[in-house]
């Protein structure tokens, strides 16, 4: 005798348009599986945006929306506020300037003494995106840049993350994709080196939870030295908990970790994987928003 169906509960918006994997399965908060609350939410936040002249409708479509939602867990008034302090920031810091001029010219430069950089995809299709901060060396990447254009090159790429890398991810891989997978590597890093960088770090965990909510997927903390808990009690306080639980902290051993979740392929050697870029992975770019070969034979 056949087994009756479990029912499943209905969301109460439809899926996404785009999807053609037919194993996405949309978490909780997203298109495709909200419920009448959160839809209604979510068409009350639009409309009242709508009718304050604060809609702008080539950024905030309902997956935007909902992002900053899920941040403040549906409380209507406190998304709104966060929200437009955000566009507000916008405004102040100059963001439609920076994505139409900004030119960081000392790229390659500055890759050298503190390397942050994207590269090909996790398994989940999100962007992978690498940070080596135990090659961070103050002096010579002060000599190369400011840390005001470091701030700027941070929202720069947030806002390619968000207009040009996601888009090409979520083509590829037939499902949404809002999040990325980041590895900080922390081999090698001084805590004297980490103190005279931190306002640097702390404005920008500032920018990347007020003002681009809910775009971290996974977070690996690599070769964290024994000296690191120090290094921790400072910045955790910058981190809401809801990122804080999606940050998984390794020491020496994380290849296993890593390979988990991004294919050995998409992976640079360096942290276990066998993907080896025209001249080095931090500069070649690639990605399925960047499609041309970059790989060597």
């Amino acid at each position: 005798m056949a087994s009756t169906p479990v029912p499943q509960p209905a969301s109460a918006s439809p899926m996404p348009e785009g999807v053609t994997d037919p194993n996405y399965q949309p978490l909780p908060g997203r298109l495709g599986n909200l419920t009448v609350i959160q839809l209604h939410g979510l068409e009350k936040l639009r409309k009242e945006l709508q009718e304050e002249g604060a809609f702008v409708p080539e950024r905030m479509d309902d997956a935007m929306l909902l992002r900053f939602l899920r941040a403040r867990k549906f409380d209507h008034v406190k998304t709104k506020t966060m929200l437009l302090d955000a566009e507000q920031w916008r405004k102040e810091f100059g963001v439609d300037d920076i994505v139409k001029n900004f030119d960081f010219k000392e790229k390659e430069e500055v890759d050298k003494y503190y390397p942050q950089y994207y590269h090909k995809t996790d398994k989940d299709g999100r962007p992978v995106y690498i940070e080596r901060l135990g090659k961070l060396d103050i002096k010579a990447l002060y000599n190369a840049t400011t840390p005001d254009r470091q701030l700027q090159r941070l929202v720069f790429e947030y806002e390619k993350f968000l207009t040009d890398r996601v888009p090409a991810c979520a083509k590829a891989f037939g499902h949404p994709v809002e999040t990325s997978c980041t590895i900080l590597d922390l081999s090698g890093v001084s805590l004297s080196n980490f103190y005279r960088v931190k306002d640097y770090v702390n404005k920008a965990s500032a920018v990347g939870q007020n003002r681009y909510p809910e775009t971290m997927g996974k977070f690996y903390i690599i070769n964290a030295p024994y000296l690191f808990s120090a290094v921790w009690a400072i910045i955790k306080p910058w981190l809401d908990e809801v990122t804080v639980s999606k940050i998984e902290i390794l020491g020496s051993g994380y290849k296993e970790a890593l390979l988990k979740q991004i294919p050995a392929e998409n992976l640079p050697t360096e942290f276990g994987g066998t993907c080896v870029c025209e001249g080095r992975c931090s500069m070649a770019d690639a990605g399925p928003w960047n499609p041309k070969p970059q790989v060597q034979e």
